[in-house]
């Protein structure tokens, strides 16, 4: 079981190894003009930083969604004008949320239909954490919940997971658990917009006893409705990136594969577990940091280097992979797009950016970032508004 001093422990390790990163990173940016950046949450005044731990999420209907923390609340904004102007609805609360190095909620949107997950509960003995779920019917006016997703009291409290939702509008929900005395992936599936949840099932036991303990997992749908988990690994000293896939719903998952040809031996854990995401042809694409340089790569090819950097997350949208990351953390937010070959910086300083987009393949992209000072802002990077169909068209 993972105390609270533990914790500290790792997040140490993790800070150093990013300010490492940010001290040698200085990723090159082209003079094309940045997206306009919308404010989703402003920074906190005093004492409070305002929201943090944005994760964004789009609709078959061009609708924006993103999910954050704010003031020990749980928030999902909207913006139905391609990501010009947000409304921020109140979403629920938890006890002793887990926030920062990307704890915070997660979110995923089928139709009408909208998903949160956070991980929280009542505190015992210097932990907490379970995998809660609220539901809307609403496309976010409203929220009713939560629901507990992981089987096992506490076993979540590692307060690292991920979320999608498929094309059939069921929702997939994967976390490090510990349940065991040491750190696997576990997952489960939701076929009613978050009501409900299956039973929780073993996604991956690491040969060497855990998985990397404080590095996010995640997950995505394809357009067959096979999905793919990501984490990083822990095994025989390597902390690299490893995929699996499920073609039945993530009742059962093929054996693990590495990502990419090279490796890590690291005695630590970096705290940074990249993003996967499935393109409208099937196609994997997955984006993370080894060794303070940021990579893509598709299973089973060899990593393309897109820079310096650390915190890396990926869409797929029109013309093909999107990916965000930091230069440092924190530092200059930078957004790969198709068809250019130096990144945009989107920000000067900002934390922990990630990105999505339209099921299918299309826009709008929006990345969404936590402020340095707090707050949450947001930009379209695909292309401009007037190419792309109005929020609510079908």
């Amino acid at each position: 079981m993972m105390r609270r001093g533990e914790l500290s422990r790792w997040m140490l390790g993790g800070l150093v190894l990013s300010a490492w990163a940010g001290a040698v990173s200085r990723a090159a940016a082209d003079d094309a003009p940045a997206p306009d950046v919308a404010t989703v949450a402003p920074a906190g005044g005093g004492a409070g930083r305002g929201g943090r731990q944005p994760q964004a999420a789009v609709d078959g209907r061009g609708r924006i969604f993103v999910a954050f923390v704010e003031s020990g609340a749980i928030r999902c904004a909207r913006s139905d004008d391609g990501g010009r102007t947000y409304r921020v609805a109140e979403v629920g609360r938890a006890d002793a949320l887990m926030v920062g190095m990307r704890r915070g909620p997660r979110i995923a949107v089928a139709g009408d239909r909208a998903v949160i997950t956070a991980i929280g509960g009542l505190e015992r003995e210097g932990w907490s954490g379970d995998l809660l779920a609220w539901r809307s019917a609403d496309a976010g006016a409203t929220w009713a919940g939560p629901v507990r997703v992981n089987a096992v009291e506490g076993s979540a409290r590692e307060g690292l997971h991920g979320m999608a939702a498929g094309p059939d509008g069921s929702v997939y929900c994967t976390w490090l658990d510990l349940r065991a005395k040491r750190t696997e992936v576990y997952g489960a599936r939701s076929r009613d917009g978050g009501a409900t949840w299956e039973p929780d099932r073993l996604v991956y036991r690491s040969p060497g006893g855990s998985v990397c303990e404080c590095c996010h997992p995640s997950v995505s749908f394809g357009p067959d409705g096979d999905l793919v988990v990501m984490w990083r690994n822990q095994v025989e000293g390597a902390r690299d990136l490893y995929l699996s896939r499920s073609t039945d719903g993530g009742s059962t998952f093929g054996p693990a594969g590495k990502l990419g040809r090279g490796t890590w031996p690291l005695q630590a854990c970096p705290m940074d577990g990249g993003a996967v995401a499935v393109g409208p042809a099937g196609l994997v694409e997955t984006a993370w940091m080894r060794a303070g340089e940021v990579f893509a790569a598709r299973p089973g090819e060899p990593e393309h280097r897109l820079g310096r950097g650390v915190q890396a997350w990926t869409a797929v949208g029109p013309g093909g992979p999107f990916a965000v990351w930091l230069a440092s953390r924190p530092g200059r937010v930078l957004a790969q797009v198709p068809g250019r070959d130096a990144p945009l910086t989107l920000a000067d300083r900002g934390n922990d950016p990630v990105v999505a987009a339209g099921p299918g393949g299309r826009g709008p992209v929006v990345a969404a970032w936590e402020g340095e000072a707090g707050g949450i802002f947001a930009a379209v990077l695909d292309a401009p508004p007037a190419s792309r169909p109005a929020a609510g068209a079908r």
